[in-house]
């Protein structure tokens, strides 16, 4: 092998690793043991994670803990299902390419969109994708972001941005939304793109429709991009509604375990004119000689199918079994069960923000319509209300400041149907008790 690809040693292929940076002698790793003493190892690591299992969870910014039906996993556990992976050869993968094509066809029955791709990698690579793709459709290298999207699919956007000379520009958040006079000033006829989310990071939703005849007056060409909340759409409108030309969104609320982050499902929706500059992969359906009926792949874009340099992105293999697990999941709740989940969502998040303004000291941030989420103002700083509600088995929400400077006594709280009202009234109680012994004391 050394001779074949002309080098002398092992040594040969590392020198452009610095000296220092390399290892000498055998890594500092325990002896080997045997398979028992290793899953009992497993199971001892494992318990020292604080999981959804163990504590009631009010976390959310993008990661969701909803019911998923037993049907789901009976499903997509099957072994034709669970060890497929790319449908290359679509003679042997029909059910795999079936699967995909109803995944399309509902993902576009819930944003209104015309077409859907079959899948991405997640919420934040699929809004990277979709910041490319605008640059592509209009040639204007510049993509306009409101600050009020999930800070970690703003930095995805970023670093794929950054690699290509794509400037991204910013939209300051006012009052939990958009601003509309900061988006305005912003937005012109090189922009390439505008990007916001609804509902955003604080769960508030987006004025869609304003925002887009910003777009229309100052950038008619620009690429309208929304990312939203797939369960929200039950009760909201689509963003086709407002002309979206793309929609993106994080499909791990439809019906994909939380998994300590993954792996996620990435949607992705646009208008039929954008189709050719879509990256991922579409399955469509024909019939065969004999006039049966049948699904293929109808694009394939990557650079690891035919595209090669004119692919449309190089990561953006579909989530298989994911999409699959979303499919499943849509088909058993239907239009009226995911509606019904959608209003559990909604009411009981504005149950429990009534009863904590009502009755702690914390008020509400925002006075913004808001779907399952919402933003709480503390009198003392969210990390540490988030470390001592921990202790009672409640997970309190996201520490805003963490992301946001200046907002460190805010706390981002999210509600699912799975919350029971016992569960809501205790965690008012909880961060009453924790207001009340961690308030200061009056100078008086």
């Amino acid at each position: 092998m050394f001779r074949a690809i002309g080098v002398d040693s092992f040594d040969a292929l590392l020198e452009a690793i610095p000296e220092q940076l390399r290892i000498n002698g055998l890594l500092d790793i325990p002896e080997p043991v045997s398979e028992i003493e290793m899953k009992a190892l497993a199971k001892t690591i494992a318990k020292q994670n604080r999981s959804t299992e163990d504590t009631v969870s009010f976390l959310g910014g993008g990661a969701y803990e909803h019911y998923i039906p037993a049907i789901v996993d009976f499903l997509i556990f099957r072994s034709e299902f669970y060890t497929a992976y790319t449908p290359y050869q679509p003679e042997v993968s029909q059910g795999t390419l079936q699967a995909m094509y109803e995944y399309q066809s509902m993902i576009c029955a819930l944003t209104g969109m015309e077409v859907s791709n079959a899948s991405l990698y997640d919420g934040g690579s699929g809004l990277g994708e979709a910041a490319l793709m605008a640059v592509r459709v209009t040639g204007h290298d510049s993509i306009v972001i409101s600050e009020t999207v999930n800070p970690l699919y703003r930095e995805i956007v970023h670093s794929y941005c950054a690699a290509q000379g794509i400037e991204v520009l910013s939209v300051p958040a006012k009052g939990g939304i958009t601003g509309r006079q900061a988006l305005e000033s912003v937005v012109d006829r090189e922009t390439g793109g505008v990007v916001v989310q609804s509902p955003n990071y604080f769960g508030h939703i987006e004025p869609l429709e304003q925002i887009r005849a910003v777009i229309r007056e100052q950038a008619p060409t620009a690429v309208y991009v929304v990312s939203a909340n797939p369960l929200s759409l039950g009760v909201l409108n689509p963003p086709a509604a407002a002309d979206a030309d793309i929609v993106v969104a994080e499909g791990q609320g439809l019906g994909n375990h939380q998994g300590f982050g993954g792996p996620y499902l990435g949607v992705m929706a646009l208008k039929d004119q954008f189709i050719r500059k879509m990256p991922g992969r579409l399955v469509g359906a024909t019939v065969d000689a004999d006039e049966k009926r049948g699904f293929v792949l109808v694009l394939k874009t990557r650079e690891q199918d035919i595209r090669r340099e004119k692919a449309t992105s190089n990561i953006c293999t579909n989530q298989g079994l994911n999409a699959l697990a979303a499919t499943v999941y849509m088909s058993s709740l239907g239009k009226a069960g995911i509606r019904q989940v959608a209003n559990l969502c909604t009411q009981k998040a504005h149950y429990l923000a009534r009863h904590l303004t009502e009755t702690t000291a914390a008020n509400l941030a925002y006075t913004h319509p808001f779907f399952n989420e919402f933003v709480l103002d503390l009198p003392i700083p969210a990390g540490e209300v988030i470390s001592r509600m921990l202790q009672m088995n409640i997970f309190a929400g996201i520490d805003l400041g963490k992301k946001y400077p200046g907002m460190e006594n805010r706390l981002l709280v999210a509600v699912t149907e799975k919350r029971t009202r016992e569960e809501l009234d205790a965690y008012v109680a909880a961060l009453t008790q924790v207001l009340k012994v961690t308030q200061p004391v009056s100078a008086s």
